[in-house]
C-alpha cells in the first residue's frame, strides 16, 4: 500500500469518526438521540464561537463600509433560505430566518434595530406587527357591528414565514490591518427582506412592498448562529454554523450601497433605470477594495 492509499484511509477515518460525534446517528439507540451530543462530547468539543482577535484603531490603516444584497434565487444562496417546510424535517435543521425570530423570541437576541446604523431599537412587538397581519371577514364585520365583538374564526391571520424571505441585506466593514498586512472583512449587521404579510392576505393585487424586516447586530448574534447548523452540500456529516458560512463569505453579495460624502448614497440613486450598470458599479467597489491589499505591497 503507497502514501496516497495511506493517507486516503485515514482521512475516511477521520471523517467517520467525526459523523459519529457530530450526529450521533451510529450510537443512537432511538430516533431521539440524533444529532445529540453526549455530555462528555459537549465538554471535549468546547463548542464556542471563535472570538474575533482584538483589533487596535492604530492598526486600521484604511477601512470602507459596504452594504450587500443576498439574493436567496441564487444557488450559491440557499443555505441561507432552506428548508422553509419544516414539518417533514429533523428540528436540528432550520432556516437563518427561522433560527433568527426564534432567538428574539425566546430572548436569546436582546435587541433588534430599525435601520442598519443600529440607532433605533424595536421591540418584538414592533416586529410581531411586520411579521403578522390580521384580517376580519365579512361575516366578522357583520357581526361586530350588530353585537359589538367578533368570534376568533372570522379573524385571518396570515405570518411572514421563510419561504417569503426575498433576500438578506447585510452591512460590513473592510479594512486593512497593517500590523497583519492584510485586508479583513467584519459583518456587522443582517437583515431579511420580504414583502410585508399584508401582501399574503391580498394576493391578487400584487401588492410589491419589501422592505427591510430588522437588523440585527451580527456580534451580538454570533452565539445564537454558532449553535444553528447549515446544510453542507458537499459533506452532510460536516454541517457548517451560520456563523462560520456569514464569517468565511461563502455567499454571493451584490454592493448596493459604500459610505461616501453624498451621505452614504446607495449606486440607485446616482445609477438609476439601469440594472447593468448598477451591477457593474457594484463589481467596480469590490474591485476597488479587493486591489488595496495589492497595491499595498508594491513598491
Amino acid at each position: 500500500m503507497n502514501v496516497k492509499n495511506v493517507v486516503l484511509c485515514v482521512f475516511v477515518l477521520l471523517l467517520s469518526f467525526s459523523a459519529t460525534a457530530q450526529l450521533n446517528i451510529l450510537n443512537a439507540k432511538t430516533p431521539e438521540e440524533i444529532g445529540k451530543k453526549t455530555e462528555a462530547q459537549i465538554a471535549y468539543d468546547n463548542d464556542e464561537p471563535l472570538p474575533y482577535g482584538y483589533t487596535d484603531e492604530r492598526d486600521v490603516l484604511w477601512s470602507r463600509t459596504t452594504w450587500e444584497i443576498i439574493d436567496l434565487d441564487e444557488r450559491v444562496n440557499f443555505p441561507l433560505y432552506y428548508p422553509i417546510d419544516t414539518n417533514n424535517i429533523g428540528s436540528e435543521r432550520r432556516s437563518l430566518y427561522d433560527v433568527l425570530v426564534k432567538a428574539i423570541k425566546n430572548g436569546e437576541i436582546e435587541h433588534v434595530y430599525a435601520d442598519s446604523y443600529f440607532t433605533e431599537k424595536r421591540t418584538l412587538k414592533d416586529i410581531e406587527a411586520s411579521l403578522v397581519y390580521s384580517d376580519t371577514t365579512d361575516l366578522g364585520i357583520e357581526q361586530l357591528n350588530a353585537e359589538g365583538t367578533v368570534d376568533e374564526q372570522y379573524i385571518r391571520k396570515f405570518n411572514l414565514d421563510a419561504g417569503d424571505i426575498e433576500e438578506w441585506r447585510v452591512r460590513g466593514y473592510w479594512y486593512l490591518d497593517k500590523r497583519q498586512g492584510e485586508l479583513k472583512y467584519r459583518l456587522l449587521g443582517i437583515c431579511p427582506v420580504a414583502n410585508e404579510a399584508r401582501s399574503k392576505a391580498f394576493p391578487d393585487d400584487n401588492i410589491d412592498s419589501k422592505v427591510e424586516l430588522f437588523w440585527v447586530w451580527f456580534p451580538g448574534a454570533r452565539k445564537v448562529l454558532h449553535e444553528a447548523k447549515a446544510f453542507n452540500r458537499k459533506n452532510t456529516s460536516q454541517p457548517i454554523s451560520y456563523d462560520h458560512l456569514l464569517n468565511s463569505r461563502r455567499f454571493h453579495g451584490v454592493i448596493y450601497k459604500e459610505d461616501n460624502v453624498q451621505g452614504d448614497r446607495s449606486v440607485s440613486d446616482y445609477i438609476s433605470d439601469n440594472a447593468l450598470m448598477q451591477l457593474l458599479e457594484s463589481d467596480r467597489i469590490k474591485e476597488q477594495i479587493r486591489n488595496l491589499e495589492m497595491d499595498m505591497w508594491n513598491y
